[in-house]
């Protein structure tokens, strides 16, 4: 196994899947085909019209748009023999690829997703090479960073890596995504009481009250920041007492929603650290999530600074000047972030 890249201490340090996503559409809806009663003998075969191979993983994902947006993240992960052309895209636009290991024997992890018109999602994973992350230890990343992020991989990197986090001092943003359905409740229970912040979507916030008996309510209480994404409808953002409610961005086109959320996460990471209140990083993560999903793969899309900034001042009117494109052309340094994470409530009210 070898690893490479460039030096300095990244400031967003990101644990989850590296993977290959198949992505394969179906132009009408599952729900015509699956009849209640027959679950339990449940055998449907779907007519795809069209399917991709891209760049992807929830890690990947993030740390792609936290580069468009100026961030230098540091993926840790372990892609297989065929990684190569994934590692070279993410060092070509600054992701800091170090820390992620290329294990010759096995193949990058592979994601298949199949969408119906609908927006509904079947999706399975096999992970390859990221067997292999949980021998990596993120402990010293984590003192240095502002933001340890885990997200899902393999049941074992999650736990050791949320737990490293936590010990090194950053603020860990725990968020479980599709392993919710895999992980146990002990799991869960320790993931949660470590955070400083947890992410997921309704659904995934619903497995986890089924799991823990714990609702979003009650995740607000005992973790700092809480945040819940629900498509269509947008966000929601809890933060030391305060509630806010997020719109989605609107969408010019609509491609794939494979990446969305990955790319919302990375734009209300940037926002956060910038200092900014809740109801504009929430805005920063909405835009940054229909740049997905208007294109075809979760790294497709594209923008510069500036085209960011003027999307987001046509989309947001109410918010016109909350954003500076110059914000967004490089790394926000690591005191000043922690400075400024303690005044984004102050900010906000």
């Amino acid at each position: 196994m070898r690893q490479g890249g460039e030096s300095g201490p990244p400031t967003v340090v990101i644990s989850g899947s590296l993977a290959y996503d198949h992505i394969m559409t179906y132009p009408g809806s599952f729900q015509d085909h699956i009849i209640p009663g027959k679950v339990y003998v449940l055998s449907v075969s779907f007519l795809f019209d069209s399917m991709r191979k891209d760049r992807g993983g929830v890690a990947g994902n993030v740390g792609y748009s936290l580069a468009l947006l100026g961030e230098r993240p540091a993926l840790v992960g372990a892609g297989g023999a065929d990684f190569g052309e994934y590692r070279a895209a993410c060092e070509s636009i600054g992701i800091d690829m170090r820390h992620v290991v290329d294990v010759g024997d096995e193949l990058t992890g592979s994601s298949f997703m199949t969408t119906d018109v609908a927006g509904n999602q079947i999706a399975g994973f096999y992970p390859g090479a990221s067997n292999h992350a949980c021998e990596l230890s993120v402990l010293e990343l984590g003192r240095e960073a502002v933001f340890g992020f885990v997200g899902p991989t393999t049941l074992e990197a999650m736990r050791r890596h949320a737990r490293e986090f936590a010990e090194a001092g950053c603020r860990l943003v725990y968020d479980p995504s599709q392993q919710v359905v895999s992980i146990s409740p002990d799991d869960l229970l320790e993931g949660i009481g470590e955070a400083w912040a947890i992410i997921g979507s309704d659904y995934e916030m619903a497995v986890i009250a089924q799991k823990t008996g714990l609702s979003v309510d009650d995740l607000t209480r005992r973790v700092p920041f809480v945040g819940v994404t629900l498509g269509k409808f947008g966000s929601e953002l809890r933060f030391e007492g305060r509630i806010v409610t997020i719109p989605a961005a609107p969408a010019e086109r609509v491609g794939d929603p494979t990446g969305g959320g990955d790319a919302y996460r990375a734009g209300l990471l940037k926002g956060l650290m910038l200092g900014l209140p809740l109801e504009v990083a929430g805005r920063m993560g909405s835009l940054a999530a229909t740049y997905s999903v208007e294109r075809h793969g979760p790294q497709e899309q594209f923008y510069t600074p500036n085209e960011f900034v003027q999307r987001y001042d046509a989309v947001f009117p109410d918010y016109v000047g909350t954003i500076d494109a110059e914000w967004l052309t490089r790394p926000v340094a690591r005191e000043a972030a922690l400075e400024r994470l303690s005044g984004v409530v102050a900010r906000g009210d």
